[in-house]
């Protein structure tokens, strides 16, 4: 990739365009809000000069409602061979695109799952979305150009691309981070009038589970709006939880002796499955568990070649744990290192040897 444009420099925008342009990738800027993207440019995000021809990918960081409208116009006026998103809901996004006359051969959803709770180009942070997870969401009318050039991309900002599909995309997020962000400020808008005395002695508990709240509401009603059945459906199974956990509080307090041991025991029981349910969230991805193995891989700089590794592993039924990308612009090859369970590695090496793949024998 030698050329993009970057259409929205807010956060995630802005941090796209920074971490390209540091990979010497020549970007273009465009917002709506001309502060927002001179200060963009300000900060060597790239230029707000248009293109003079059609640049390599068109990355549309806009909230999830305009993207359909957006990327129609960015295709009329020829600003991109490949288009792609950032928005964190994916299944309206691929609807409205045909809705509104877009051409979705030449578009892969993306979804980019970093960010923070400031927003605006003066947050933004070119290693943003190192050895983060970065979901593509192909359709059954992407092209594989456009794939290769979204895989391309989430390996210049040193993302970990995943593949979705839309609908279970959203099931994820609405789980993991739509319906975690009302919780957040549910519990935070609980203390918009609690006494000045309770505030005082709150600890790093209430710090932790608000931290999210202060997310800009406009965007976040955009995403949830966009995402509202999969996160009431989360939030309907919050409710019963909750139900249930008040009649084990109450429980406690019985005359019953018998009644408040086993409200006793229910409560230990849930506070259990909180552990281990915390227990499943992976640590930061760019610390690497030790008991994956790297299998280095030579890729030819080739229209494809990326995509076909990812395709080939996959189809063998191996699960790539992460991976990491080393490429210049001006070598003919790059070298990818997948990170698979112990248990894979020859299987992996013999399908490489197998399909013409050069394994590097010496790591990244």
């Amino acid at each position: 990739m030698r050329t993009a444009a970057v259409v929205g420099t807010g956060l995630i925008g802005t941090s796209i365009a920074l971490a390209l342009s540091r990979r010497g990738v020549m970007v273009h800027l465009d917002d709506t809000d001309t502060t927002a993207a001179r200060t963009a440019e300000a900060l060597g995000a790239g230029t707000l000069r248009p293109p003079s021809a059609p640049v390599d990918l068109a990355v549309l960081a806009v909230p999830p409602a305009h993207i359909g409208a957006v990327l129609a116009r960015c295709q009329s006026e020829s600003l991109a061979h490949v288009y792609t998103d950032v928005a964190s809901v994916k299944s309206r996004p691929h609807e409205e695109v045909a809705a509104a006359g877009g051409d979705p051969s030449s578009y892969i959803g993306g979804h980019p799952l970093a960010g923070g709770e400031r927003s605006g180009p003066l947050a933004a942070r070119s290693d943003l979305f190192e050895g983060r997870p970065w979901v593509l969401t192909p359709s059954s009318r992407t092209d594989r150009s456009a794939l290769n050039r979204g895989l391309e991309l989430v390996s210049l900002c040193g993302g970990v691309p995943v593949i979705m599909d839309t609908a279970a995309h959203d099931r994820a997020v609405a789980l993991t981070s739509h319906a975690p962000h009302l919780i957040s400020s549910m519990m935070a808008a609980r203390l918009e009038d609690a006494e000045s005395e309770h505030i005082r002695v709150s600890g790093q508990g209430l710090r932790d589970v608000t931290r999210i709240a202060a997310g800009e509401p406009r965007l976040w009603g955009d995403i949830l709006e966009a995402n509202a059945d999969a996160v009431a459906e989360v939030l309907e199974a919050y409710a019963l939880d909750l139900d249930r956990l008040i009649a084990i509080l109450r429980a406690q307090r019985s005359a019953d002796d018998e009644v408040r041991r086993q409200a006793a025991g229910e409560l230990e029981e849930m506070l259990r499955r909180g552990n281990r349910g915390r227990a499943r969230v992976p640590h930061k991805q760019r610390s690497q568990p030790a008991e994956y193995v790297a299998v280095p891989v030579a890729v030819p700089d080739q229209p494809g070649a990326l995509a076909r590794l990812f395709s080939a592993v996959s189809e063998a039924g191996v699960n790539i744990e992460d991976v990491r990308i080393e490429h210049s612009l001006d070598q003919p090859s790059g070298l990818v290192e997948l990170l698979v369970e112990p248990a894979s590695v020859a299987g992996v090496r013999r399908l490489l040897d197998a399909n013409g793949w050069v394994r590097q024998e010496t790591p990244i």
